[in-house]
Order: C-alpha cells, then sequence, then structure tokens
C-alpha cells in the first residue's frame, strides 16, 4: 500500500452550485421582491404577451374591506388568485390583474365611529378615509410581499372620484329602466348601527326567543266569541299586529279546551292540535268539528290588549310544522307579512324607532321609549293579566344578527329605496345556467339565493359611502330622474362624493335647475353596489381588461355577497352576467373548533393567524407551498403545527433544485444533449415519468386544480427522481469521464427535468423558482417564460413498461440481500453478489444480461444470469475487492486496485 495514496476526489464530477440549500426566505425574499418592482416584472410579463399576440385572460379581483390586517383567509384568497394569474400568462395568456379595495360602508365607519360620534359628517368621512387609506397601503404591502403580481400602482378604489362616478352612473341606468323606487317596507334594521342591512351584512346565530300562544277572540258570526290561537317568538311585534293569517287548505278544528277547571272555545290546525296540548295543557273536551280555512278568511278578531281588531286572510307561507296553523300579522315587521298585508289592503305600521325603542304608535304608554327587546317579559305579563296566555316556552333558533355590531336584528318598515328586481331576477336565474361553477355545488347555493331574493332595499343610513343621488321636491315626493344623476356623477368624477356634504341643498338646486325647495337625500348607497359596480367602473372601463370577466375568484360567502351584487347589476345594466367562470374556495377554519378564523380569536386564544406572522416567521413560499397543498373546495383546516407541515415538502424541492443544479455543472445543452435513441433505458424511463408530469400538471392548472401539481411533483421529486434516478445514476455521474456518452445522457435528462419542474413550480414556490432560474444562468424572469409543453418523443411510455417490470425484479433482489445485510455478513446492497433466475420470455432478459446495466439499475456489485421457469434470487457477499476511486467492488485492473472504468477515466 503506498504511503501517500492518490485523492481521487480531484478525479470524480462531483455536483457544484451556487445554489445553497438554506433558502433564509426571511431575509431573501424581500431582496428578490425589491428587484422586480424595480425591474416592473409586471409590465413587463404583460408586454412581452402583448407583442407575441397572446389571448388575454381577465381574473377580475374581488375587492376586500380595507379595515384590517390581511388574516390567512385573505391570503389564502389572493395567493389563490396569483396561481391563476401566473399560471395562466405561462400557459401563454395576457393576464391583467388590477386588484382593488372597498373602501365605504358600516365595516369601517363602525370602528371610526367609536370614537367620533359627536363629529359632523364631512369630519367623520375624512376620518373614515384615512382609516380605509392606511390599511390600504398595510394590505398591499402584504399582498405584495406575498409575491403577488398585479397592476399594484394602479389599483382601483371604490372611493376614488372615478370609481363613485361610475356607481351613480350604473346607478342611472337603473333609474332610467325604471327600476328604483320608494317604498315603506320592512327591512332588516340593525339598531346597534341604526341602519339598514343587507342580507349579505347579516350572520346567523343561536338565539332563545319566548314564544307564546296567544288567543285572538273572534267577533261577530257563527264563530263569535271563539278564539284563534297565533303562536310567536317575537311577542314584542303584538303592538303592531293587524291581521292572522291561516292556510286556505288546511283543516282546523273548533271546540272546547279545557285546562285546571277553566274553558276556553279555541280553533286550532288539526296537524298541529296535539303538539298544541302538549306545550301548553290545554286539551280538547268533548267533540270538535271541523272547518276548512277558507270558513275564516275576512273574519274579524279582537286584538288581545289593544282596542283594534286584526283581520283573518290567507298566507301561503303558513305551514304546519310548529305552531297552531294561525300566524300573527304584522305588515311593518316581516316580509311575509308585509306582502300579505298589502294583498290585503292592511296598514304598515312599525312603531319602532332607529334605535329599537318603541314610539307612541304602539298604543302601550308605558313601553314608549323602551327597548323591543326588553318589553317581551312586560308584554307577556300583560297577556298574562288579560286571561289572553294560553303557555309559553322558551325556543331555540338561528336568529338573524348584525355583523358590525353583533346585535340581533329586528324587521322595521321604514321608508328606503328599492331596486325592483321583477325580470332582472329571471334574467339573472338564466345567466346563472350559462357560467361555470368551480365547485359545481356554486351553481344551486347562488341559484336558490337569487330566485328568493326580494327587491334590493339599496339605502343606509350612513354617513361614509357613495350618497344616494336623489332629491325630495317641495312637495316631499322623490325626484328620480336619469339625467340628474348623470349630471351628478360628473361633478362627482371632479370633485368626489364630499362635494355632496359640502354643498348646500340650494347650491344642488341651482347646479342642477332642480324645482326650488328641493332638497337632497340624506343617505347613502348599499355598499355592496359599490362592488358590485366595478364590472364598469374597473373592467368596461379599462381598455386592458373588458367584460366579462373570465374568472371571478372568492370566498363561498360570495354566493349572498359580490358574486350575486355584481350579477343583478350586471343584468339590470347590460342583461348578462358579468364572469364566465365562479370559483369558489372554503373558508380558513381552525383546526381544533372548525370555526372560520377571526383576529379576535387571535388575541383570545394566541392562535396567530395574520399573513404577516407566517411570512415573517418562515417566508412567502412557505405559506404558497401550503395553499398549493390545501384542497380550496372545502373548508381549510388550520394551525401552525398544520403549517409547519410543509416545510418537508418544501425542502425536498428546494434540494431536488440544488442536486440537478450541481449535477448540471459543465453541461451545455447546445453541445452536450444526447438524442433519446443514444441512452440507456432508465434515461429515457425518467423523461417518460417527467412527461407524464407536465402533462398532467398543464391539465392541473387549466382547471385550477393546484393541488394535484403539488402533489405529482412532490411524489416525483420523492420517489422517480430521488430516490431512485438520482440514486441509480450517482455512480455516472460522478465516476464516468466527464463526455462519457451515458453522463452527458444523463445530464440531458436532468437538463429536461430542471427545466420543466422550475418552470412548472413558478407559480406557486414563486421566490424560490426564480432564485434557482437565476443560478441555472438564465436570462430573464422564470416567470416571463411559459410552461414546458409534453414532449411526444416520451410519450408512449415504452421504457416505463420496462422499468416497472425491472422494479419489480428489484424488490425481489432487495428480498435476497436484506437478510445478509441483516446478518451483517456485509452492510451495503453494491457488495452483493446476486443470482437472478428469469424466464426466457420475460421482456427485460437482454436488459438484464448488460452487466454495466444491471449494476447501475440494481446497485449491486455482480449479477449472475440464470434462465428458468421462474424469478427467484439469491445472494451473497461478493469477493470483488472495493475500488478506491468509485467505491463499487469490482475486479481490480491495475496495482492501485482502481477498476477497469476508473483505471480508464484516470489514465
Amino acid at each position: 500500500m503506498s504511503e501517500n495514496p492518490v485523492n481521487y476526489k480531484e478525479t470524480i464530477c462531483l455536483p457544484k452550485t451556487t445554489f445553497p440549500m438554506k433558502g433564509n426566505l426571511v431575509n431573501k425574499e424581500p431582496e428578490r421582491l425589491q428587484g422586480w418592482e424595480e425591474s416592473k416584472i409586471y409590465d413587463r410579463i404583460l408586454a412581452k404577451r402583448r407583442e407575441s399576440g397572446a389571448p388575454r385572460f381577465v381574473m377580475h379581483d374581488g375587492p376586500p374591506f380595507a379595515n384590517g390586517d390581511v388574516h390567512m383567509g385573505t391570503a389564502l384568497n389572493k395567493v389563490l388568485k396569483d396561481f391563476v394569474v401566473k399560471s395562466k400568462s405561462m400557459a401563454g395568456f395576457e393576464v391583467p390583474f388590477v386588484p382593488g379595495w372597498d373602501c365605504h360602508g358600516l365595516p369601517i365607519e363602525f370602528k371610526v365611529m367609536q370614537d367620533a360620534r359627536d363629529k359632523e359628517p364631512a369630519e367623520i368621512r375624512t376620518l373614515c378615509e384615512e382609516f380605509a387609506r392606511k390599511w390600504i397601503d398595510i394590505q398591499k404591502a402584504s399582498f405584495r410581499r406575498l409575491g403577488v403580481f398585479g397592476d399594484w400602482e394602479n389599483p382601483y378604489l371604490t372611493m376614488a372620484p372615478s370609481y363613485e362616478a361610475d356607481i351613480l352612473r350604473v346607478f342611472a341606468k337603473l333609474v332610467e329602466k325604471d327600476r328604483v323606487y320608494l317604498s315603506k317596507k320592512p327591512v332588516q334594521w340593525s339598531y346597534g348601527a341604526r341602519t339598514a342591512l343587507a342580507e349579505a351584512e347579516v350572520e346567523y346565530q343561536d338565539k332563545k326567543s319566548t314564544a307564546v300562544y296567544v288567543p285572538f277572540t273572534l267577533i261577530g258570526g257563527d264563530l263569535s266569541g271563539t278564539s284563534l290561537v297565533i303562536w310567536t317568538t317575537t311577542p314584542w311585534t303584538l303592538p303592531a299586529n293587524l291581521g292572522i293569517a291561516v292556510h286556505e287548505r288546511f283543516i282546523y278544528v273548533v271546540g272546547t279546551f279545557e285546562k285546571d277547571g277553566a274553558s276556553k272555545q279555541l280553533i286550532i290546525a288539526r296537524d298541529l292540535l296535539d303538539q298544541f296540548a302538549e306545550k301548553t295543557g290545554w286539551r280538547p273536551a268533548g267533540d270538535m268539528r271541523e272547518l276548512s280555512g277558507k270558513d275564516l278568511e275576512g273574519l274579524e278578531a279582537q286584538h288581545p290588549f289593544l282596542d283594534r281588531t286584526s283581520k283573518v286572510i290567507f298566507g301561503g307561507f303558513v305551514t304546519a310544522e310548529t305552531g297552531t296553523g294561525a300566524v300573527h300579522i304584522a305588515p311593518g315587521h316581516g316580509a311575509d307579512d308585509y306582502v300579505a298585508g298589502l294583498a290585503n289592503g292592511l296598514e304598515v305600521l312599525s312603531p319602532v324607532d332607529d334605535g329599537g325603542l318603541f314610539t307612541e304608535e304602539c298604543g302601550v304608554p308605558e313601553l314608549v321609549g323602551q327597548h323591543v327587546f326588553k318589553c317581551n317579559e312586560r308584554i307577556v305579563e300583560m297577556l298574562t293579566e288579560r286571561d289572553s296566555l294560553l303557555g309559553s316556552e322558551t325556543y331555540e333558533h338561528q336568529y338573524p344578527f348584525c355583523w358590525r355590531s353583533k346585535t340581533p336584528i329586528i324587521f322595521r318598515a321604514v321608508e328606503q329605496f328599492f331596486i325592483s328586481l321583477d325580470g332582472i331576477r329571471e334574467k339573472a336565474m338564466e345567466e346563472i345556467d350559462k357560467v361555470n361553477w368551480l365547485p359545481h355545488w356554486g351553481r344551486n347555493r347562488i341559484y336558490g339565493t337569487v330566485e328568493a331574493r326580494p327587491d334590493w332595499c339599496i339605502s343606509r343610513q350612513r354617513t361614509w359611502g357613495v350618497p344616494l343621488p336623489v332629491f325630495f321636491g317641495p312637495d316631499g315626493n322623490a325626484l328620480l330622474d336619469a339625467e340628474t344623476v348623470r349630471k351628478i356623477a360628473d361633478i362627482v368624477a371632479e370633485k368626489g362624493t364630499n362635494v355632496w356634504f359640502e354643498k348646500s341643498d340650494e347650491e344642488w338646486v341651482a347646479d342642477l335647475g332642480l324645482p326650488a325647495g328641493s332638497k337632497k337625500a340624506t343617505d347613502t348607497l348599499d355598499v355592496w353596489i359599490d362592488s358590485g359596480s366595478s364590472h364598469v367602473a374597473v373592467m368596461e372601463k379599462n381598455p386592458n381588461v373588458g367584460v366579462p370577466a373570465d374568472l371571478y375568484l372568492e370566498a363561498t360567502d360570495q354566493h349572498r355577497g359580490w358574486f350575486q351584487s355584481s350579477l343583478m347589476l350586471s343584468v339590470g345594466y347590460r342583461d348578462v352576467a358579468p364572469y364566465k367562470t365562479v370559483m369558489t374556495h372554503g373558508f380558513v377554519v381552525d383546526k381544533d373548533t372548525g370555526k372560520k378564523t377571526s383576529k379576535s380569536d387571535d388575541k383570545k386564544k394566541g392562535k396567530p393567524t395574520d399573513a404577516a406572522h407566517f411570512y415573517n416567521k418562515y417566508g412567502a413560499d412557505i405559506l404558497r407551498l401550503w395553499v398549493s397543498s390545501v384542497d380550496w373546495q372545502n373548508e381549510v383546516p388550520f394551525g401552525e403545527d398544520l403549517f409547519q407541515q410543509v416545510g418537508d415538502p418544501y425542502r425536498r424541492l428546494r434540494n431536488t433544485f440544488k442536486i440537478l443544479l450541481g449535477n448540471l455543472d459543465g453541461f451545455d445543452p447546445t453541445q452536450h444533449t444526447v438524442a433519446p435513441e443514444d441512452m440507456t433505458v432508465i434515461d429515457r424511463w425518467i423523461l417518460e415519468r417527467l412527461n407524464v408530469i407536465v402533462t398532467e400538471s398543464l391539465k392541473a392548472y387549466e382547471n385550477f386544480e393546484f393541488r394535484k401539481v403539488f402533489s405529482a411533483v412532490n411524489q416525483f421529486c420523492a420517489h422517480d427522481l430521488s430516490s431512485l434516478y438520482i440514486d441509480m445514476t450517482k455512480d455516472r455521474l460522478y465516476c464516468d469521464a466527464e463526455d462519457d456518452v451515458r453522463r452527458r445522457a444523463s445530464q440531458t435528462a436532468l437538463y429536461q427535468v430542471f427545466d420543466s419542474l422550475v418552470r412548472l413550480l413558478a407559480p406557486i414556490i414563486a421566490f424560490t423558482s426564480e432564485e434557482a432560474w437565476e443560478h441555472a444562468g438564465r436570462e430573464g424572469s422564470v416567470h416571463e417564460q411559459l410552461f414546458p409543453e409534453p414532449d411526444e418523443r416520451f410519450g408512449k411510455g415504452e421504457s416505463t413498461a420496462l422499468v416497472n417490470r425491472l422494479l419489480e425484479i428489484r424488490d425481489l433482489v432487495q428480498s435476497a440481500i436484506e437478510p445478509l445485510v441483516q446478518a451483517k455478513e456485509f452492510k451495503k446492497n453494491n457488495e452483493a453478489k446476486v443470482v437472478l433466475t428469469v424466464p426466457a420470455n420475460h421482456p427485460c432478459l437482454s436488459l438484464l444480461e448488460d452487466p454495466v446495466f444491471v449494476k447501475e439499475f440494481f446497485i449491486v456489485a455482480e449479477m449472475e444470469i440464470e434462465q428458468g421457469d421462474e424469478l427467484k434470487a439469491s445472494a451473497s457477499k461478493s469477493e470483488h475487492p472495493m475500488c478506491p476511486r468509485c467505491r463499487r467492488y469490482e475486479p481490480a485492473v491495475d496495482g492501485a486496485g482502481l477498476c477497469e472504468r476508473c483505471h480508464s477515466v484516470t489514465n
């Protein structure tokens, strides 16, 4: 043995790359982001696509409220949108993306008003704008930090004068089509926020209510003195009772009922008789006679504690599920009540003020000035005092609450402006069936809400919003004129909506040529009209965007919100839907409670959900990879421990880039590329597997199935590439001569693998893919490139079929070797000598007879092939020495102990 052994390391082609294994994302991503912004990467990509004549794909951004940090739910939404932007761009589309913010409305005004209750409207509006702009800047910085590409220098803001003017022009079109009207009817009213609410501003919670059974004694006719019994969960609405609804097809029973020695003549729906008796204790005594609901119509009943009567009317909404089959009707406090009352000439009585307090109209002096919910107990007492309470119970049910004040709402009739949806509703339902809904159940969800939607209440008693552009003439009548609204819009476009509050009524009358003495409305428009008008204010007005959008993408709650408001206004404005495809993702929910994550829960439970916490701790690419790994079609369970689990696949992908780049050192594809026919079967196999991954990933991106991309690429890197191909070819990459055709064949394959993977992963791990692209010495940005295309040369799967059979043999060989390793007869597979029996007709026989191939594929020292009836293998320790250069067990051919291959390379 020589005293100075040769340093063979210098003769080996070890991997060499500047790409680091440690990403250091928290520090490096901001630097890369700065480079992107300085080079205007978004503009460069768009320009490149336009120059190539690429077709346009428009994804319209639904605006988040400018009222808080970006939490993980918002981050999920924006990163999904960025996946679409980047993947569609790399698929060859021009993809303009104009981000936006919803700036008006209750969420902002409610927070500002907590410290500004005594300020004038102009001051409140200034504070609201400052509040909104602060959060716009904060959210914008978070979205950019997440690597989201878009026109960040020119986002749309619903409080921008030009946008506000377009909201008014949409309103003018509705006025022109005679869609807007003034009416006094019940709306969802928040006494906490002192305003009417849109359906999307209501959330349902469990509530316990006092439900009462109350007799209304009929007056006149054969049934005089008999009581029609109602059941209600809102005793406070009884002062506004004007009618009783029965179902014309129900059968009712009338007769004597007794309880504790007392008796009454009552009328109850036959199907609810047993339930009524069980709940109240009042049971039939003697014979009952039956009558039809039709027999009751038009009768009058005495109110239980007020000096007036209630009219018996028909109501198709009366059910036999609970109650008595007779429904208390207060037209001023319910949508069904209002419609039924209107059809039967009943007055609209709503004796409740903005704060939820009874007014003198309630007819009970002691209740005036008291909150309606606090009066339930007193009204029950009044019923008891008058022997008009047959029974009561605590009833648990889902009840609507104001989403900001968190107070239960009341249904209250006030004069409001409405958009008539007659005709719009039906056309919208037709348009829904022309839209592609992802997932498919989204169609039924929005169809059902549109079908059941009443006319749209559009006036809000707020300060921070687009003013309702209506005047009231000297006679008090509303002046609804489209041209007047358009004139107001032109003024707003120049000066903003503050001008509405700054100018006096007299100045507006003079500017608009209105009748002297006219006064402007004090309400603002429903904020859903703001965002719902974006198809005009953003898409139609921007020549680089256009209508309709190819895609709207928001959370599932937007079937009642933005998806629907956009649909209704677009149909009202231009008779078509504003989108071709609507993609709905689930909420991010706490993994322990299943409840939607919120910032308030953060503080209470110490569970951060702000996106900044995660990208500042782990990096934006980890967050982006997490988004790609979840099933966006369903609720997304979330917790920091679940989030951390994507660290392993990220490290695997990063290590894959490092291994590929390291082994491509010195490879010039223009000089060293090897043709498929000169490759080994495993080189062709890995490229066939790559071809499958490319094909599957492109299809998945096309269908917005980002999880399939994550899964397919992750599995390919972990199994096919790392565990098999790299492991098998490592010896030739390191130890063959630099220009050996087998080594160059492997580099050719690895080059194609890297080139495909770095492009396929670019939409997902945007920063890391760009980093790998740069370390590969490529020009420009990976995000300017197109996706790889399937290679038809590797589309038939011939090598895959062979390798699959070879892997079956590999498992057999491993089963023969493993006991010897366990018995410590030798340490590693590459010390084994294997005798393999193979049937003569086996498709891999010729490959197995190639000693160079089998030693590489099975990673053994030697293999003898015998023909026999069935596959079987035996193993023993090879007697060959270990080559000091390649560390394979091979016959030595020189005094240094080198194997034939290593001797050839080093001499």
